[in-house]
């Protein structure tokens, strides 16, 4: 049997052993159903009138086509719901003034719990004529529809269903028809207090699986590739049940005459499948689950021990203390109102004034992996990022804190990146990470660490 075959065959015997270990944390498929129902309710009731109101949209009609979902409607539709229905159509009305709320689905039948059918076929067998029917009875001042050029995520409204819409609308409406894109993005990226109670859950098991991998058990240099720790990553994930929203990534670093070109890590351009993990490495992994409709993206790195190593060396642990560092400068500049590219600004000059050679690139995330809200900085566009970037932030927002550190390793005689990538929450009492970060390197081939 040669190595790569003995590899896949311990790999696979290792995922049959410990995926019990995970299994205990992640729930039975009946168990999230009902945690997701309940979470869009809470969202529907309660977050959603308060964000009509900050927002000034007193009408939100929303329109997609089965299996060509806006990506808002998404995050409405029931756990039991892989896709929309031919077509949905929902509408959200909310009077400030009499705190009159409905939530309608101009549909067959109910969406979910809370948002009701209220389209009476015998009555108005055009389901374009219901949904105008609708709009006639609230008079809304202000009708939100989802575009945007800011934001793919509140861009949802299809060509076709926009034209039918505004060729339906009553004259007297049309010039109430506004992009609903302060609505949308808030919807997106408001936590509530229910979905903070399980994010930890979420981030835990992304950390966890992190772990496993950065280990001996999983890791035989000399023989292990990054090509085989990526497959095992992606492999535990399926075997956990869990699902993704982007495939996993590994780097690494080593002593050698390579300078290393961290752009390539986002793009995977050149990479070698043959890359062998060798003692004396730093390894990079980029990884992220979906769970509960919430996503996680994390970036942490591990050291293979040499044989006379019981620790990684000195000049590695002070490059991700840096890296740490430079975290703190980055979530120090969060403040509510203030936009991703202020605090990209801020927190580039910060670093500079303390030598530390950064790069940003922060994002929301939440109901999806790079999330509607503030953008921080982009791998490529260190100026600030027009558009998304100027969004203020808010409370109750959740965030991907990414970024990399350019350290020069005198020893390694080059400069070595430490990426890093932890998810955080904030609110009124200020940023936190929702599971901690890494501020110790994994370490492979220490029993006392495995």
């Amino acid at each position: 049997m040669n190595k790569r075959i003995l590899t896949a065959v311990l790999s696979f015997l290792l995922v049959i052993c410990i995926t019990h270990e995970l299994n205990a944390q992640v729930l039975p498929l009946r168990e999230q159903a009902k945690i997701i129902d309940e979470v869009i309710d809470d969202r529907l009731n309660n977050l959603l009138p308060l964000l009509m109101e900050r927002t000034g949209i007193d009408m939100w009609v929303m329109i997609t086509r089965e299996y060509n979902e806006d990506p808002i409607v998404k995050t409405m539709l029931p756990a039991t719901w892989i896709s929309a229905r031919r077509t949905t159509m929902l509408v959200f009305y909310y009077n400030p003034v009499t705190k009159e709320y409905t939530k309608s689905a101009v549909a067959r039948y109910n969406v979910g719990s809370s948002i009701k059918a209220a389209w009476d076929m015998t009555k108005y067998p055009d389901q374009w004529d219901a949904l105008m029917a609708l709009v006639n009875k609230h008079q809304p001042k202000k009708i939100g529809i989802n575009m945007s050029k800011s934001f793919g995520h509140a861009d949802g409204l299809d060509h076709t269903e926009y034209e039918q819409f505004m060729q339906k609308l009553p004259a007297a409406y049309k010039t109430k028809v506004v992009s609903s894109e302060p609505l949308a993005v808030a919807w997106l990226e408001t936590r509530t207090a229910r979905e903070m109670q399980y994010y930890p859950q979420v981030v835990q098991i992304s950390k966890a699986i992190i772990a496993e991998g950065f280990s001996s058990k999983v890791i035989t240099p000399g023989i292990t590739t990054s090509e085989d720790l990526v497959w095992w990553y992606r492999q535990k994930i399926n075997s956990l049940g869990l699902s993704t929203w982007f495939h996993p990534s590994v780097e690494i670093q080593r002593n050698d005459q390579i300078e290393f070109d961290h752009l390539k890590a986002f793009s995977n351009k050149g990479y070698d499948p043959k890359n062998i993990i060798q003692q004396g490495d730093l390894l990079h992994v980029d990884f992220g689950i979906t769970y509960l409709r919430l996503n996680s993206d994390i970036q942490e790195h591990a050291y293979v021990l040499k044989p006379e190593e019981k620790d990684a060396p000195e000049y590695l642990k002070n490059a991700l203390t840096i890296g740490n560092r430079l975290q703190d400068i980055l979530t120090n500049q969060f403040a509510l109102n203030k936009s991703g590219n202020k605090i990209l600004s801020d927190a580039l000059a910060q670093a500079k004034k303390e030598t530390i050679n950064a790069t940003i690139y922060t994002h929301p995330i939440g109901a999806h992996g790079h999330a509607a809200g503030p953008t921080i900085g982009m791998w490529d566009q260190q100026n600030g990022v027009p558009g998304s970037g100027d969004y203020p932030m808010y409370y109750n927002t959740a965030y991907s804190i990414e970024l990399n550190a350019a350290v020069e390793i005198k020893e390694w005689k080059k400069t070595i990146r430490i990426m890093l990538e932890q998810d955080g929450y904030f609110d009124q009492t200020g940023f936190k990470y929702i599971s901690g970060r890494q501020t110790k390197l994994h370490l492979v081939g220490n029993p006392s660490w495995q």
